[in-house]
């Protein structure tokens, strides 16, 4: 896997680049909706490439590795084959869906065991296990195995835990480094930056993680419910010691504004469950801002979701029909909306990434930060 840096914004730290894959190339500044069980809730592959024009999505481990389990995957050929996704997939480590089991898990030395949300059957996590399970998964890029701490917690907590997810990164790598992939492709490892809303942690975490020579790096432990405010402060702490020539992922962000202030301050890659999870409630993303398609002030709008945004999804359907689906509870209601939150999401990257080229992102990110989020 390669990584160029294209174009720097001048009055940013914003970047462009080029990340090359073995399932295809990658425009940086992206997003990469979510496919958490081998699946983006109620959008199919073909919409994903053709309406959502989706670069890359992710897998998650431990829904994968539970089911539908490694030995299907394996007899597929991967989750590639498995699920004909034939551009590049990321799998996180499912490090964070252990952290949300907090009653039904307990953290060691070891790894993490824990029980299935499924059938309450026991299990264990382990750094070398996860980094086994996504060799079969067979994810372009995979991330490391660490512990996501709660927001808020203890320093003593967070510098423990850091330590330890310090020690299981090693463990990680030396398996990573001494395992092929089973597929005939290679395989990318990311390494996690942690330490919660600690300076010093963050600081004494991007370093090591830095150490680590890695083709990529990734900052967790964010948005998991600290102020924005703090959110950026230890992003752009992070972002200015991570390496400039390697591709930076800020796990699980966010709202169209975080997107836009945290690619200001130099992240590369973005994942979150928002524009999905918001579309099955109703709540569409536009150019001109957020629009909660179930009000009635929608009854008698003909006019398509967002004529500026392009794509079937977002020019075809009228808001007035798909209030209407809505409102009777109809399943092409919450597709219609995840394809156009998608489509949002990943032109509102693309558009970044054409001002950052052109030199222009600063008085344009200012401009669109607040008209995204107007609600209209």
């Amino acid at each position: 896997m390669t990584f160029d840096l294209l174009a720097q914004d001048p009055a940013t730290k914003a970047r462009a680049g080029r990340l090359e894959t073995a399932h295809g190339t990658i425009e940086t500044p992206i997003f990469m909706p979510v496919g958490t069980a081998g699946t983006v809730k109620a959008v199919s592959q073909s919409t994903l490439k053709e309406d959502v024009h989706a670069q890359i999505i992710l897998g998650n481990t431990y829904h994968l590795y539970l089911r539908p389990g490694l030995d299907v995957l394996k007899a597929a050929g991967g989750l590639h084959k498995f699920n004909g996704w034939d551009r590049p997939i990321l799998t996180d480590s499912g490090g964070y869906q252990v952290y949300s089991l907090s009653n039904t898990r307990k953290i060691k030395e070891e790894g993490v065991k824990f029980r299935s949300h499924v059938d309450g059957s026991q299990h264990l996590f382990s750094p070398e296990g996860v980094m086994d399970i996504q060799r079969v998964i067979g994810a372009d890029i995979i991330m490391a195995f660490d512990e996501c701490t709660p927001w808020p917690c203890e320093y003593d907590y967070a510098a423990r835990s850091l330590d330890m997810t310090h020690r299981w990164l090693k463990r990680c790598i030396e398996r990573f480094d001494s395992t092929e992939g089973l597929y005939g492709y290679e395989q990318a490892l990311f390494p996690i930056v942690q330490g919660s809303t600690f300076k010093g942690l963050r600081v004494k975490s991007a370093e090591f993680i830095a150490e680590q020579g890695r083709v990529g790096n990734a900052i967790g432990g964010l948005s998991v419910g600290e102020p924005a405010e703090l959110m950026y402060e230890m992003t752009e702490l992070v972002c200015d010691i991570l390496p400039k020539d390697k591709p930076r992922y800020l796990m699980g962000v966010g709202t169209p504004a975080n997107i836009l202030e945290n690619i200001a301050l130099g992240v590369d890659m973005f994942d979150c469950v928002m524009p999905t999870r918001n579309a099955r409630n109703g709540m569409l993303f536009t150019t001109q801002g957020i629009v909660n398609i179930t009000n009635k002030k929608w009854e008698t709008d003909f006019t398509p979701l967002d004529p500026e945004l392009g794509g079937h999804a977002s020019t075809f359907y009228s808001r007035s029909y798909v209030r209407h689906l809505f409102q009777c509870k109809e399943m092409l209601g919450p597709q219609i909306a995840s394809a156009h939150n998608l489509a949002f999401y990943l032109w509102l990257v693309q558009e970044a990434r054409k001002e950052i080229i052109a030199g222009t992102f600063g008085p344009w990110k200012e401009r669109m930060v607040k008209q995204v989020m107007t609600r209209l």
